[in-house]
């Protein structure tokens, strides 16, 4: 109800009231006749979700996985993989101040959790706040140091915090203890492009599309290079793999028009924080 509305319902309820005369009974004596107002019902505190909804919660779009984590932790302020699954949603809807708000949440909880630590990382690196996730990356590589996921985030975090040699000794890093994997091949590339080395990147790309799990954003990433370098018939066709019509030609006009190089797209946009 706005302030109008509600001045407006009080003046209302004024006029409408008997005015109280001395030959009536006052309203202490009216109260003190009545039977006492029953008492109101407590309200019941969340539910805390069953395994088989929380299975159900992961499938659905990330707007929906917000509200539902957002319930969970209600429910269970100390559930860490609620506050983690919470972050990832908000940082899914680009809300970055509230997922780093969640993860931190599960950090107080558990300030060794692995999983609290990177999503950490990963909020700040999409707010494109590289400074503040080399802190939690850093912490995660201690506690894992065979985890290449660390030292892939530990990459971005210090590329974005302008620290490029000690970037390209985490990306190296990560591919020395995952090789095969699509994500620290592509973020290798990625940085190569943005430092002007634009055949090691294509040739990490290449690598990193053939390999197990490959996905869009590494189609995506080599379709960037290879679209820079002239040969924009690939380039489309790795595009519509994953792209509906409109985005790939407002990506092709992009490539024609060749906007500053593949410098010009942003760390965030090019890398994986996975």
């Amino acid at each position: 109800m706005s302030a109008k509305l509600a001045l407006a319902a009080i003046g209302l309820a004024l006029i409408a009231a008997p005015a109280w005369s001395a030959n009536s009974p006052s309203p202490q004596t009216k109260a003190a006749a009545s039977p006492p107002a029953a008492p109101n019902k407590a309200v019941k505190p969340p539910r805390k979700p069953t395994a088989e909804e929380r299975a159900e919660a992961d499938r659905m779009d990330a707007l929906a996985r917000a509200t539902f984590w957002a319930r969970d932790l209600q429910a269970d302020p100390r559930d860490v993989d609620g506050a983690i699954k919470l972050a990832r949603a908000f940082r899914e809807l680009g809300r970055y101040d509230e997922a780093e708000a969640a993860s931190t949440q599960a950090l107080v909880v558990a300030p060794r959790s692995l999983e609290s630590l990177l999503e950490s990382a990963r909020d700040y690196i999409g707010a494109g706040q590289g400074f503040f996730a080399i802190d939690p990356s850093t912490r995660a590589g201690a506690i894992a140091p065979k985890d290449w996921r660390s030292f892939s985030l530990l990459g971005i975090a210090l590329e974005q915090a302008q620290r490029s040699d000690e970037a390209l000794t985490a990306f190296n890093r990560a591919l020395n203890l995952a090789p095969d994997n699509p994500a620290p091949l592509s973020n290798l590339a990625m940085y190569y492009a943005a430092h002007g080395d634009v055949s090691r990147a294509e040739s990490l790309l290449r690598q990193a599309v053939a390999a197990p799990g490959a996905g869009p954003r590494e189609r995506q990433n080599l379709a960037l290079i290879v679209g820079l370098a002239g040969r924009l018939d690939e380039a489309e066709r790795l595009e519509r793999q994953d792209l509906p019509p409109e985005m790939v030609a407002n990506d092709l006009a992009y490539l024609r028009a060749d906007a500053g190089g593949a410098t010009a797209r942003s760390w965030q946009t090019l890398s994986s924080p996975r």
